[in-house]
């Protein structure tokens, strides 16, 4: 019997057992403080050396890159090695899929990667942690070492489009799949969420996992209220059994 493809959407909920607060939410810190929200805004950091100045203190003093990941990813990369095809589609920037050890070629993050560095200019990359520790030495708005251009986090900010080519191959998994978990997300950031609607459009078995009712409650062959870090393992193992 051919094994089913799941595929796993996780929003900010899955990483608070890591101690990671929802920032990009409908009621995160960003959306709540405005002046906070310029920090992460395209147009504003791009303008405005005093932004990014404040945004490296800010990324300076974050300890998201020091999270470890807690249940709910270990869950979902023990399904991985479990042999049943896995497919991370997450909206979360701080790689804790990975380290729980989810193949890097399996996860889609939507909104990119706070563990990384970009020029905005030569689209050189590089690890944030390395830009950290120029700012520790005194830089208060490092430039690309390559061309001089402004850096900034390689985070999708506001003002600024999801990657076509990532939002592309998420779409392509969300038509595919067999099962579809969308866990510890709202469901109310668009594209993203809409993604949850192609898969039940197409025929996906759809799992609810999240403390609040989504929009799409109603379209879900099942909803969990339960907490995720003992909800997800528990779900995970179950489709392992079945599969």
């Amino acid at each position: 019997m051919t094994k089913p493809l799941v595929a796993v959407f996780s929003g900010a909920g899955v990483s608070t057992d890591s101690g990671i607060p929802d920032y990009r939410g409908p009621n995160g810190l960003w959306r709540r403080d405005p002046e906070a929200e310029k920090l992460v805004t395209y147009e504003y950091y791009m303008a405005d050396p005093e932004i990014r100045r404040r945004s490296w203190q800010m990324r300076r003093k974050n300890h998201a890159l020091k999270a470890e990941p807690n249940a709910a990813h270990r869950a979902v990369a023990e399904l991985e090695r479990s042999g049943i095809p896995v497919r991370v589609i997450t909206q979360n920037v701080d790689g804790l899929h990975q380290l729980a050890g989810m193949p890097e070629r399996k996860v889609l993050e939507l909104h990119g990667s706070a563990r990384s560095v970009v020029c905005t200019g030569c689209r050189a990359r590089g690890p944030m942690e390395e830009v950290l520790a120029r700012v520790d030495d005194g830089e208060e708005d490092p430039a690309c070492l390559e061309c001089g251009g402004i850096l900034k986090s390689a985070t999708v900010m506001f003002g600024q489009r999801l990657d076509p080519v990532v939002l592309g191959e998420a779409m392509a998994i969300s038509k595919a799949c067999t099962v579809f978990v969308a866990v510890g997300s709202s469901l109310q950031v668009q594209p993203a969420a809409g993604l949850v609607g192609v898969a039940a459009d197409n025929g996906a078995h759809l799992i609810i996992v999240n403390a609040e009712p989504t929009p799409y409650d109603d379209f879900a062959h099942e909803v969990v209220r339960e907490p995720i870090g003992t909800a997800l393992p528990r779900l995970l193992r179950g489709l392992h059994a079945r599969g």
